[in-house]
């Protein structure tokens, strides 16, 4: 018994320890997402090289837990390079103990897949949509943002 036990803790302590391996979506899944979503939605772009996203992160992660009663929901979508895929990619994931939903975008024309997601975006990171259910136009910034700005854009997306 006292065997099974410490077996038990040893397995729980490392499925804690991995980290999610983001699964891989073209812009095709990732637009069927967007318009399936049936609640409050950020999906914000980053990537593991770009340091004004990875500051924000921790932003985003925060304010979406303290909205979740408003079910908001936070997709990462990292455009990380195919080769850091998926190494480099969980190995952030894990160091900063990131518990929202991330996914790889598996496309290398930006020229293609950018303008699917805002005509008015220039491919800069990181860049972020707000929309919820019922918006015909999602709100969208291509800046880092402050937790003030992040906040006010929250808000028009949840009342």
């Amino acid at each position: 018994m006292k065997a099974s036990a410490i077996i038990f803790c040893f397995l729980l302590l490392g499925f804690g320890s991995f980290a999610q391996q983001p699964p891989k979506w073209k812009i095709g899944d990732l637009q069927q997402f967007i318009e399936q979503t049936q609640r409050p939605l950020i999906v914000n772009f980053w990537a593991t090289y770009c340091v004004p996203c990875v500051q924000e992160i921790p932003h985003f992660e925060s304010i979406t837990r303290k909205y979740a009663k408003n079910q908001l929901k936070l997709l990462l979508v990292s455009l990380d390079l195919e080769k850091d895929y998926p190494d480099k990619i969980e190995d952030f994931l894990k160091r900063k103990k990131i518990q929202s939903q991330v996914v790889w975008l598996d496309e290398t024309d930006a020229d293609y897949f950018i303008p699917k997601i805002d005509s008015s975006w220039s491919g800069v990171l990181p860049a972020t949509l707000f929309m919820a259910p019922g918006m015909t136009r999602p709100i969208f910034f291509d800046h880092a943002l402050t937790p003030k700005e992040l906040e006010a854009a929250i808000q028009k997306i949840i009342h």
